[in-house]
């Protein structure tokens, strides 16, 4: 059987696991949840839930990964036991991988095309209604949305093709730490502008009336809680096994909460210095944060075309968020290539070709539905939107709890088993003190999760 590929250090694993967490979640749906429900007061209640929610099921993840030392194709199969059927769930979460880049890449292809824009002044002179009037074009365009999807495809294809650590790990530090970087110089230029402080406030100085009530008055902390959790589970990217292949990747060196500890906290540092970019920029020029989708794609584009040097600080922020973007895109492409590879015996090169054609053909439903397809819909939603809503309102919450129970429960892999491998090496320790919490609150809060997703989906507006 061929070796398996290992990540050349500790860092190349922790960057790249933090980059398939690290996408638009952060960037745009952060501070966009942060501006309706509170504030500083709001990041203080995400990050609990992330502490308690987001990080046992990434130990999980990594655990189940690491012990099989295969991606989500067999790893159930090897450590489930004799006659049990949990990796049935297997073709699930890799179904839930294509639907995932079936839309992201369309996105992603959105953010590279705003790059370029930017850098050949292409919002130059626009005003709001402007902005909108382009994205509006853009949508209209299948050929140009096509180009741009497919590059991205093919720039992420690409890099896993080169392997494991001449491709995957090699390039994506590059790109993390480049997307650190210019994170950092954005940031710095939103505070120093005029106007930014009220801004700053509303970020860092905690109100928690504001996470009470709404400036309407109205009642809004248990809208607040519910977003507090599905941000903080749904920012770590959990339940596909895009996180089990990295911990595939990894030796036995290192505790696995110390690892997801520092998964986290640089996913929600990037998320974090987002809001430092967004929430002075927008108090500034007087923007409301709480746009929805048109913060990134049509207001903000108006913000940099009133600052002094914009066109230079939108390429920047649109590079930013490209490579965010291309950071998840390389991820998951990663899982889905080793799946195949694992399932039906590949070779890396035939894997990446076959996966290639798949998810560009894939991706074509989403481009069209903006333009050709706009009249189909399922549900009161496009195509873009049942794609998502399968992947964010079901298979990520039970591909989770699925984890959870496969963990935890005595006809699956077992707490005992689980809580030694997760615990083997050096480093912060899993504790054992936690069994029942992860084995029973754990699991109704997943399910919370997702019946709230059918009934913000379903429910009365």
């Amino acid at each position: 059987m061929e070796k398996r590929e290992t990540f050349s250090s500790r860092l190349g694993f922790v960057l790249i696991s933090a980059g398939c967490a690290i996408g638009l979640g952060n960037v745009w749906r952060f501070p966009y949840i942060t501006g309706k429900y509170g504030g500083a007061a709001f990041v203080l209640l995400y990050l609990l839930f992330l502490v308690i929610l987001g990080l046992p099921v990434m130990v999980m993840e990594l655990a189940v990964g690491r012990a099989s030392q295969r991606s989500i194709a067999l790893s159930f199969q090897r450590l489930e036991p004799k006659g049990s059927r949990w990796h049935w769930y297997s073709y699930a979460g890799f179904a839930g991988n294509y639907l995932l880049m079936m839309f992201y890449t369309v996105i992603a292809g959105w953010l590279l095309y705003y790059f370029v824009e930017m850098l050949r002044d292409g919002f130059g002179g626009l005003d709001t209604d402007g902005v909108a009037a382009k994205f509006g074009d853009l949508l209209s365009r299948p050929g140009t949305m096509t180009f741009y999807m497919a590059l991205v495809v093919a720039l992420g294809m690409l890099v896993c093709a080169q392997g494991l650590r001449n491709g995957v790990e090699r390039v994506n530090k590059i790109m993390m730490l480049c997307l650190l970087a210019l994170m950092v110089v954005l940031a710095v230029n939103s505070v120093l502008l005029p106007g930014a402080e009220e801004g700053l406030r509303f970020y860092l100085q905690p109100n928690f009336r504001n996470l009470v009530y709404d400036a309407q008055g109205n009642w809004i902390l248990g809208e607040a809680v519910f977003a507090a959790m599905g941000q903080a589970f749904f920012t770590l990217s959990l339940g596909i096994g895009a996180i089990a292949i990295f911990g595939s990747y990894i030796g036995k060196e290192y505790r696995l909460a110390g690892e997801a500890l520092r998964i986290g906290v640089l996913d929600t540092c990037v998320a974090f210095v987002a809001g430092l970019i967004i929430f002075p920029a927008c108090s500034a020029f007087g923007v409301s944060t709480g746009e929805g989708p048109s913060l990134v794609f049509v207001t903000l584009p108006n913000i940099f075309n009133a600052m002094p040097l914009g066109r230079l600080w939108g390429a920047a922020f649109f590079l930013f968020l490209s490579c965010a973007a291309l950071s998840t895109v390389i991820a998951v492409f990663e899982n889905i290539i080793s799946f195949t590879m694992d399932r039906w015996g590949l070779s890396r090169s035939r894997a990446v070709l076959v996966n290639l054609a798949g998810v560009l053909l894939l991706s074509m439903p989403c481009v069209l539905g903006s333009n050709l397809w706009s009249g189909f819909t399922v549900l009161g939603m496009d195509i873009s939107g049942i794609e998502d809503f399968l992947v964010s309102q079901n298979i990520l919450p039970l591909g989770s709890l699925v984890y959870v129970l496969f963990c935890t429960a005595k006809k699956g892999w077992g707490w005992d088993k689980f809580l030694a491998e997760a615990n083997e090496g050096q480093g912060l320790a899993f504790p054992k003190g936690v069994r029942f919490y992860v084995s029973y609150i754990l699991p109704l809060i997943v399910l919370f999760i997702f019946v709230m997703g059918y009934w913000n989906q379903f429910g009365p507006q």
